[in-house]
């Protein structure tokens, strides 16, 4: 297939678009920059099956394509709350245009949702059923109820359009590839770790994650995509095994035999306690669940970080 992925520069998204293409598929990559990086997609120039068009999604976009994997919008807190405004736009315009074109072609749409529609979660592991704990007016909304928003238009356009849907929400990921600033827990500790300098823990580090290697994630989008047009989501994608934030540090320290002291500061507003996916669903329905460890996971991304760092 012939395969738009918005956002195709970003972390996530250059290594679904680098699959797609070893798959054999055709990969159209639209992109503003704002996050994304094309050093992250620099190894597929000179590849046939790959192109890449410089656009913001808030704005139409008109394009032959056979489906869509929607991914555009900023993903981590940093990023998002410096730009709430465009952020918003982004997941609720973007979602607009993308689905207007695949509405134009009557092809599928993937949505690229996320496990902050469940906000500070009061049920714990959360499934799809679970509407959530989300705070409309907090300095994550932006971002939590734009993609909220964006699964209330996907869901409408398959009702009234009978388009093809699919909405996938993506928990705590990880890997190489990950920009050093975008102040996610994991991209943060390795940084801070590979330089010995203090690693800062917001709150006293007993809130909990659950972290997914990229691939893994890639593979159940892919999944997801591919799958029975009966099979729409929400479904949730990621890791069920659940660490607190404090182990994730020592693990860390560890890996990278660091010198790195723990210092503790605030914790950030709305900042969920706990996230843990109940992955019931993905498993039954597209035979998926995880396969790589946390340990090794860590060690591929530490890796690619100290070869970064010391380019």
């Amino acid at each position: 297939m012939r395969i738009l992925v918005t956002g195709g520069a970003g972390f996530v998204g250059s290594h679904l678009t680098r699959e797609l293409i070893k798959l054999g598929h055709e990969v159209v990559v639209v992109d503003n920059f704002y996050t994304g990086s094309k050093r992250n997609l620099e190894d597929l120039t000179n590849n046939d099956n790959f192109e890449v068009i410089r656009h913001d999604i808030t704005f139409p976009l008109y394009l032959e394509v056979d489906a869509v994997m929607n991914l555009a919008c900023p993903a981590s807190p940093l990023h998002y709350q410096k730009h709430p405004v465009q952020t918003t736009k982004t997941s609720v315009l973007g979602a607009i245009n993308m689905l207007g074109l695949a509405k134009r072609l009557n092809i599928p749409i993937l949505q690229a949702s996320t496990s902050e529609v469940y906000g500070d979660p009061q049920v714990t592991p959360q499934t799809e059923t679970y509407f959530g704990n989300v705070n409309p007016i907090g300095v994550r909304s932006c971002y939590d109820e734009g993609k909220r928003v964006a699964e209330t238009l996907f869901s409408d356009y398959a009702r009234q359009y009978n388009l093809e849907i699919k909405i996938a929400r993506i928990f705590n990921t990880y890997g190489p590839c990950m920009q050093f600033n975008d102040g996610r827990v994991v991209s943060n500790f390795i940084v801070q770790a590979i330089r010995n300098e203090s690693i800062t823990i917001y709150g006293d580090g007993s809130q909990t994650r659950s972290f997914c290697y990229v691939s893994d994630l890639v593979d159940g989008l892919i999944k997801l995509l591919l799958a029975d047009k009966k099979i729409t989501g929400p479904i949730n994608l990621g890791n069920p095994v659940e660490y607190t934030i404090m182990q994730l540090a020592n693990k860390i320290i560890e890996l990278t035999n660091s010198n790195s002291k723990i210092i503790y500061l605030p914790l950030p507003e709305d900042d969920p306690k706990q996230r843990k996916p109940d992955i019931t669903l993905a498993n039954k329905l597209l035979e998926w669940e995880p396969t790589t460890d946390l340990n090794s996971g860590l060690h591929f991304t530490i890796s690619d970080f100290k070869t970064r760092i010391n380019l």
